[in-house]
């Protein structure tokens, strides 16, 4: 089993240089780049008569200033040499600097890693903590009140979207009860309070987004165990079990958890990216400068050196992820030998 995760380790490397090549070459390709920006900015300055020198018919840039921008930018190489440049840099720890914010990428990204970090780690840990004692509760008490109302409020909460759950929430309990602050992460004078006073005020700015974040994740993680609890407990070897004089609740924490729990370790390190991803859609809703809503402005701005960054760290966190899933079936299911 050593060997079968040393080799998974090992293929980080190169699946990475994979996914970022193809996000590399799509950045030069995909048209409305900085260049096309800059060129478009500079004839509207033009034609509201900012500046009237003209170098060459329709152009509003020399071809002197086009190969300045073209160097500056990187694109005054072919793709695969460009990309051998930008790999090195990583390599060294430096991932360029950001188009819009005129910072070092990483700058950029470790501001915005914690908040997500901060509304992940909080999301997976709620959810696992509340949903595998609620599927348990409802496997065992199948077609009961408890799980059909449960089951109601559960479907439903899944089936409102996150950000429109987030903007009536915003509505009714920061405008109409001021209950909530209306978003942010922290207020502005949180570095003047002592330490009491900040955690209230992280928690209270915590509350209506990590309503958003585990609405949707309540749902799938509680009736994926549920449901495979049930098929176990209706299994053979359980009746075997019980028929043998094994109390049923040990027939369930024992025998049938153990198995049920084996779909959960599959899918907790895809999980793993959703850490720092987060939602940009409820990031926008509470104003929250996360990583989401950060990927999302470096696409729509162009900003390709952020825009690599993310893609880079968020393909790291996949694989890492699916590495962690693949030792926690592992650990769950004795059946399981990697070779």
């Amino acid at each position: 089993m050593r060997d079968y995760f040393l080799r998974r380790l090992l293929l980080i490397p190169p699946t990475l240089i994979g996914v970022t090549i193809i996000v590399f070459a799509i950045t030069r390709l995909v048209p409305g780049g900085p260049l096309e920006r800059a060129m478009m900015e500079s004839q509207q300055m033009n034609a509201a008569g900012v500046s009237s020198q003209v170098a060459g018919e329709g152009m509003a840039l020399s071809e002197a200033q086009l190969a300045r921008l073209k160097e500056y930018y990187g694109f005054d190489k072919p793709v695969l040499e460009s990309y051998a440049d930008w790999m090195v840099k990583v390599a060294q720890g430096d991932l360029g600097s950001s188009y819009r914010y005129n910072e070092p990428v990483l700058d950029v990204i470790s501001d915005r890693f914690p908040v997500s970090l901060y509304y992940g780690l909080m999301t997976l840990v709620i959810t696992y903590l509340v949903c595998i004692p609620l599927g348990v509760v409802k496997a065992i008490k199948h077609r009961t009140a408890v799980d059909n109302i449960s089951s109601i409020l559960i479907f439903v909460g899944y089936a409102v979207p996150g950000y429109v759950l987030g903007a009536l929430l915003l509505l009714y309990f920061s405008v109409r009860l001021e209950w909530f602050p209306m978003g942010g992460f922290v207020s502005m004078r949180f570095d003047d309070m002592g330490p009491w006073d900040q955690a209230m005020d992280l928690l209270s700015h915590s509350v209506l987004p990590l309503i958003c974040y585990l609405i949707g994740a309540f749902a799938f993680t509680t009736m994926l165990l549920k449901n495979h609890l049930m098929d176990n407990l209706a299994s053979d070897y359980i009746r075997t079990a019980i028929a043998k004089g094994v109390s049923f609740r040990q027939a369930v924490t024992r025998h049938a958890m153990r198995n049920s729990l084996i779909p959960i370790a599959t899918t907790f390190g895809q999980n793993i990216t959703l850490l720092v991803s987060g939602s940009f859609l409820i990031e926008t809703v509470f104003d929250i400068n996360g990583f989401g809503l950060l990927g999302l402005n470096a696409i729509l701005d162009r900003d390709y050196p952020v825009v690599m960054g993310v893609v880079l760290l968020s393909s790291f966190l996949l694989l890492l992820g699916n590495i962690i899933s693949d030792f926690l079936v592992a650990l769950v299911d004795p059946r399981i030998r990697f070779q």
